[in-house]
C-alpha cells in the first residue's frame, strides 16, 4: 500500500493527461477520416479505441518496471529485435507495398517500431558499462554504429524508408549527445553528399519519385497527387475550418491515407488554422514538459536515456507535419497519437511509460 501511494504521488500526471488528451483527439479524427453513413464506426476507429486502452495498460506496466532492469537486458532484447527484423524480410506480412509486419492473429506487429524505443536502452547500457563520464574514444562507438547501421539497413530492405530515417536520425542524435566526436558527423555528412549520386540508384523507383516531387517535379494528377491534395485540404480549411465531418477532400476521398500519414491534413481542413495551431501548441507543451524533466535529472547517462526514449516521438511530429505541408519529402511517418496504427501507438506509450519510470526514480522516489 505504501509503495502504491508513492507510485501515484510521484507519477508524472501532467504528461499522462496530455498524452491521453492527444490520443482522444487522434481517435476523434480517425472517426472523421473513416466515417461512412452506412458504417459510422469503422474497424479502424474500433481498433484505435482498443489500442488506446491497451496503450494505457502498457504505459502503467512500463512505468512500474525499473528501467535499470531493462537496460541490463538491453543486449539480449535488441538482438531479438534484429532477429525479428530479419524474420520480417522472409516471413513478414505484406501490405501497403512493403513486408513490414508480423501477423500474430488479432493484430499485426511492426518490429521496426521496436528499434525506435529499444536502441536507446541498448546504447546507454553499452556506454554505462564503460565509463560514467563522457570521455569516450571514437573506437568505443564502433559497435554501436555497426548495430545502428545494421538496423537501418534491415528496415530499408522491408522497404520502409521513413522508419529507417527515423531510427537513423534518433540514433545519430543520441550518439551526438553522448559525446561522439563532432568531426565524425562532419565527415559522415560530407560522405553522404559525395556518395549521393551512387546512393540514388539504390532507392526504389517510388522513393526516387517522392524526392523528385519534393524538388518540384512530377505531374499534378500523377506523381504530385498526394502532396497536392494535402495542400488543398490544409488551405481550404481557412481560419476556422469546414467543421467536423465536413471536410470535402476527406469525405470525397481525394485525400490519400487520410487516417494515417495525412491525418494532419484532415485536422487542418475541418478545424482550420485555429484548430491546427491549437494542436501544435498542445504538442509543444507536451514536449516542453518532457524536456524540462530531462534537464532536472542529475546524471548525464540517465538524461541521455530519457532523451533517447522520446526523441523518436518529437522527430515523428516534426517530420510528419513538415511532410504534409510539402516541406519534406513524403516518407510515411505517422503523427504521434493522432495517426491510426497500433504498433506506433503502443511503442509511443511504452517509451513514455519508461520515461515516467525514470522520472519517479530520479526526481522523486530518491528524495
Amino acid at each position: 500500500m505504501f509503495i502504491a501511494k508513492r507510485f501515484f504521488r510521484y507519477f508524472d500526471w501532467t504528461s499522462f493527461f496530455l498524452m491521453i488528451f492527444l490520443s482522444i483527439i487522434g481517435l476523434v479524427f480517425i472517426f472523421s477520416a473513416t466515417y461512412r453513413p452506412e458504417q459510422p464506426y469503422s474497424i479502424f476507429f474500433k481498433k484505435q479505441a482498443l489500442g488506446i486502452v491497451g496503450g494505457i495498460i502498457i504505459y502503467f506496466i512500463c512505468s512500474a518496471i525499473d528501467y535499470r532492469m531493462l537496460m541490463q537486458w538491453g543486449y539480449v532484447v535488441y538482438c531479438a529485435v534484429l532477429a525479428l527484423l530479419l524474420f520480417t524480410l522472409f516471413k513478414g506480412s505484406i501490405g501497403m507495398g512493403g513486408q513490414r509486419w508480423i501477423n500474430i492473429g488479432l493484430f499485426k506487429v511492426q518490429p521496426s517500431e521496436l528499434a525506435k524505443v529499444l536502441f536507446p536502452l541498448f546504447a546507454v547500457y553499452y556506454l554505462y558499462n564503460r565509463k560514467e563520464s563522457f570521455t569516450f574514444k571514437v573506437s568505443e562507438f564502433i559497435p554501436l554504429l555497426a548495430v545502428l547501421l545494421l538496423s537501418v539497413l534491415l528496415i530499408v530492405k522491408q522497404p520502409d524508408l521513413g522508419t529507417a530515417i527515423l531510427v537513423l536520425c534518433s540514433g545519430a542524435l543520441l550518439l551526438w549527445l553522448s559525446a561522439l566526436s563532432k568531426k565524425f558527423f562532419l565527415y559522415s555528412a560530407l560522405a553522404l553528399v559525395v556518395t549521393a549520386p551512387v546512393s540514388w540508384h539504390f532507392l526504389k523507383s517510388y522513393q526516387q519519385k517522392r524526392v523528385l516531387v519534393f524538388l518540384g517535379q512530377g505531374e499534378r494528377n500523377k506523381e504530385r497527387y498526394q502532396i497536392e491534395q494535402s495542400k488543398i485540404a490544409i488551405g481550404s480549411g481557412g481560419l476556422l475550418g469546414k467543421g467536423f465531418l465536413k471536410g470535402t477532400q476527406n469525405k470525397l476521398q481525394f485525400l490519400p491515407e487520410s487516417r494515417t500519414d495525412f491525418i494532419f491534413s484532415v485536422v487542418s481542413e475541418e478545424t482550420g488554422f485555429v484548430g491546427t495551431l491549437a494542436l501544435i501548441i498542445l504538442f509543444l507543451i507536451f514536449f516542453s514538459n518532457l524536456l524540462l524533466i530531462i534537464l532536472a535529472l542529475d546524471q548525464p547517462l540517465i538524461q541521455l536515456l530519457a532523451f533517447g526514449l522520446i526523441i523518436h516521438i518529437i522527430l515523428s511530429f516534426i517530420i510528419n507535419s513538415a511532410m504534409v505541408l510539402g516541406l519534406l519529402p513524403i516518407v510515411g511517418i505517422p503523427l504521434p497519437f493522432i495517426s491510426y496504427g497500433l504498433s506506433n501507438l503502443w511503442i509511443t506509450y511504452a517509451s513514455l511509460g519508461w520515461f515516467n519510470n525514470i522520472t519517479m526514480q530520479h526526481l522523486h522516489l530518491s528524495t
